[in-house]
Parts: C-alpha cells; structure tokens; sequence
C-alpha cells in the first residue's frame, strides 16, 4: 500500500470522525437542554445520550492519536535534528544572564535591534538591569514591555555594544508528549548551562496574577532551577517553542516537573510588548468555575450538561453590559454552600466548551479586546445566543 494511499485513507477517517462527532454534540447538547422529565422515555433518552457520549469519547481519542500520526508524518525530511553539542554551539551566544538588584535569571535574543525576552518576574519592581553575553560584554538594559498575567517580559540593550544573534521561534503547538527538548540558561548564576529532558506533557494551566490562568503550558523534565526562568527551552531543531518559567518542588529546587510558557504565546505578544509597553487580554467580567453534575441537577438540567456556571459578574463589566445573568440561589452540597441558578455558558460562535478552562483557551488563542461574539449559553434550561463584546482585562492589583 503506497504511502499517498495510506494518508488519504487516514484524512478521509478523519473527517468521517469529525462529522460524527458534531452531530454526536448536537444530539447530546439538544437532549440535555430540552428533557428535565423522569418519565420512561426520557429515562430511555438518557441512556441512548449516554452510550452516545461513549462512542464520541472514543472518536476523540482516535482523532487525537490520528493528528498526531499527521504530524509526525509531515515532519519535513530536509530539517534534521541538531545533536546536543551543534544545538549548544548554535545557540548559546544567543542566550543571556540577567542580574537586577534583586535576584538573576535568563533571557535570549529576540532581534538585531537589541529586544530580549524573559520573564516577567525576572525583571519586575527593580531599579536596574544588567546583561551578561557568554562573550563576558556586560550592558545595562532598559524594561520596554512586561505582562504580569502571562509572565513575559522585553527587555533592550544598544544593539551596537555587541554582534546580536536572534533565535527563530517555532510552534509549541506542534510539540508531541515524549519529544526531546533542551534548556539553555543560568540556573544558580551558572551561566550558559544546558540540561535535556522531554515534553512530559503540553496544555497545562499555570496561576498568575488574580487567580487567572497562562494557558497552553508545557511540561517538561529538563532540570530547570532558579536562574533558569526567562531562558529558552528549545526542540532539537534548534527553535525556541517555550520560555521556562517555573517549577513544581518543596525545596524550590528541580524535582522532575518544570514548566515553560509556550512559544505561540510568546509570538502572540512580543511585538504589543515592544510597541505598546503592555499587551491586552480578552475579558469576560465574570467568575465561575465548571458545572458540576450536583449542580446540574440543582438547576432542573441532565446532570450530564457541561459548561461554565456563571457565579459572579462585575459590575458594569462586559458581562454585565452584555446582560448574562449570574447566580441568585444557593445549594448546600456535601456540607458546603454554592451559587448556582446562573447562565451556563457552553461555547462561543458555536464552538462548544465543556469547561472553564477550554473557554478561557478559545479566548486566549482566538479572540482580541473589542471583537463580538455570540455567546452560547443555557439560562432557564434552554439554550440561547447572547451578543457578547470582549473587554480588556484589568491591570493587576
């Protein structure tokens, strides 16, 4: 069987699931909506839903080993991986050691006009900035852009103080789990030092400011220490696909969980950071969190219905403006009080959302302060569409 053969089969399975999929989501989403009763049939529906809901979580997962079979068959054959020691040698006079006066980290070169990328937190509240090159050439840096909620920072020097080597940026979205990946950094003011490990896992949530979220977080187990954060964390084709930022451990010291912003976030930001100093998220005005199933049936809906139970809106937010509703009543569950009764958003121009967390990616990755959406949302056990024009997130306080 011929390799053209095998792939249009596959794409043509692909589809196939696709589809079954969207009319598996109506199927579930109208039943869900529409049937409250405990009457035989409805008793019959829920079951036909529920088998229904089997067979789409089977697709997904067929569709999700599938995508990633496309993408390492079109991994191009001309772009061969770098060995450890070429990757070092490439890139290493591109990476650099941060000191302020309250602590060091790492930033690597974003272009020949002197921009360097780091983390926020690297360079907040401090009174100077100073850059090392591997070369030894210190130069005092300026802050040019920072956003607390994704943890990013720009930084400049005078691009005429020394040979500048920028590193091309790849898409994180494209990393596989298992795929080898490298940092280069400073962790402990050892400056220029290289660690590997793997992708251990891609769309992790990270805290950041006022409980919101950096989406799209890599996992990996490249030993990444305090100085690390800012640097690069690259994939063996040299590219940078993420920014390492944190790490999970009782000692603050490596223990085999590190984290990195993803590079598409990165490219998504840095020139509103250079140009602009800051860079504006989407905002809803709104706090909620998933919809549990004891909610559901709180609230007169199958206990099977997904989404983000709205709790609380801002007043005068674009929530507010927007006229979603959120929750009036209480429930006590398991010994606790919870609101409930309000909207339950389930996804934007159609694009359904089962919990908060894939809202808040869909607006992170699709959406800008301004644009108009239409909201899907269930308020009284039937679905409506709501006009929603996006805000722009507060600054943090």
């Amino acid at each position: 069987m011929s390799d053209e053969y095998s792939t249009r089969n596959r794409d043509n399975m692909l589809w196939v699931i696709v589809v079954a999929m969207m009319v598996v989501n109506v199927g579930v989403l109208m039943f869900s909506t529409t049937y409250g009763g405990n009457d035989v049939e409805t008793a019959a529906l829920s079951t036909e839903v529920e088998n229904l809901g089997f067979q789409l979580n089977s697709a997904i997962q067929e569709i999700e080993a599938l995508q990633d079979e496309v993408r390492i068959s079109s991994l191009p054959d001309n772009t061969p991986n770098l060995g450890f020691i070429e990757l070092y040698n490439t890139t290493r006079n591109s990476v650099v050691l941060i000191e302020t006066d309250i602590g060091s980290g790492s930033g690597w070169i974003y272009d020949t006009n002197g921009h360097i990328i780091t983390n926020n937190h690297v360079v907040e509240n401090t009174n100077w900035i100073r850059v090392t090159f591997q070369s030894g050439t210190i130069i005092q840096a300026t802050l040019v852009g920072r956003d607390p909620y994704s943890d990013m920072a720009v930084i400049k020097i005078n691009a005429s103080d020394e040979p500048l080597f920028p590193l091309e940026i790849g898409v994180s979205a494209d990393l596989l789990v298992g795929e080898t990946v490298t940092a280069i950094g400073n962790p402990f003011g050892l400056d220029n030092t290289m660690t590997a490990g793997i992708v251990s896992a891609t769309g992790r949530q990270m805290s950041t400011i006022n409980n919101y979220a950096i989406v799209d977080v890599i996992q990996t187990d490249a030993a990444i220490n305090p100085g690390n954060s800012g640097g690069p964390l690259f994939n063996l084709k040299g590219k940078v696909v993420g920014m390492n930022t944190a790490i999970i451990s009782s000692t603050s010291e490596f223990s085999g969980i590190s984290f990195a912003i993803p590079s598409d976030t990165i490219q998504r930001e840095v020139e509103a950071l250079i140009e602009n100093g800051s860079y504006e998220h989407p905002w809803l005005g709104v706090s909620g969190l998933n919809l549990a199933p004891q909610f559901a049936e709180a609230m007169g809906l199958i206990n099977t219905t997904k989404g983000t139970l709205v709790v609380e809106i801002l007043e005068g937010g674009p929530a507010d403006i927007a006229g979603i509703l959120d929750s009036s009543d209480t429930v006590i569950i398991g010994g606790f009080t919870y609101s409930i009764g309000g909207d339950v958003i389930i996804g934007i121009n159609g694009v359904i959302m089962e919990t908060f967390y894939e809202l808040q990616v869909y607006l992170t990755r699709n959406t800008s302060p301004g644009d108009i959406v239409t909201m899907n949302v269930i308020r009284d056990g039937e679905v409506i569409e709501v006009p929603f024009t996006l805000g722009s997130r507060p600054p943090p306080t």
